[in-house]
């Protein structure tokens, strides 16, 4: 096992470099109906009673027109519906890195590999995305969700989860040379 700094890596016999097979994945959510994903955002806004009192917005004297809170809530959704894709989007990633790719290296060698070779992630953190994949063995609808763990909670959890999970792995935790193995990345979202 070599080591460099405080990384350990797998010693890999030879000197030819392997290709692993392509790591599919999609870039952008598998969501058939965007305008249900926004209405099941709108009902979240309802159930939580996420829009203030037309009495209180931005310290009114009068009534606020329908419009206006209408507006916001739409506003709202969509924001809402954007965090639940993002979600959807980083699940469907965590869900191709498996810690099966080779069988001597610690649980997340392959997710470290793909860090250590920059495979462009499309801004999709992949221990996060590890990690949502672990919580979840399908992503729930959006209307499983509250709005705090949308828009705070979803990050730490996943975290804690990829933490935990990477772990278990019992030390020394080994890494695969990132110079021995190659492989594609093949965006499965592109419609031909």
């Amino acid at each position: 096992m070599d080591i460099v700094g405080d990384r350990k890596f797998v010693e890999v016999p030879g000197e030819r470099t392997h290709e692993l097979p392509p790591l599919l994945v999609r870039t952008s959510p598998n969501v058939r109906r965007l305008d249900r994903v926004v209405g099941m955002a709108n009902n979240l806004i309802d159930a939580e009673d996420m829009i203030a009192s037309p009495a209180f917005v931005n310290g009114c004297d009068g009534p606020v027109p329908e419009f206006e809170i209408d507006r916001r809530k739409m506003d709202l959704a969509i924001n809402l519906a954007d965090q639940y894709l993002r979600f959807v989007t980083e699940w469907q990633w965590g869900d191709l890195l498996r810690p099966d790719v080779w069988p001597h290296a610690g649980r997340s060698s392959f997710v470290m590999l793909l860090e250590d070779k920059a495979i462009p992630s499309e801004g999709v953190e992949l221990e996060k995305a590890v990690g949502m994949r672990l919580t979840f063995r399908q992503p729930p609808p959006i209307s499983c969700f509250s709005n705090q763990f949308l828009f705070y909670l979803n990050s730490t959890v996943a975290s804690t989860a990829f933490d935990t999970w990477a772990n278990l792995s019992p030390a020394p935790l080994s890494c695969l040379p990132p110079e021995r193995f190659t492989f594609d990345v093949i965006d499965m979202s592109v419609r031909q």
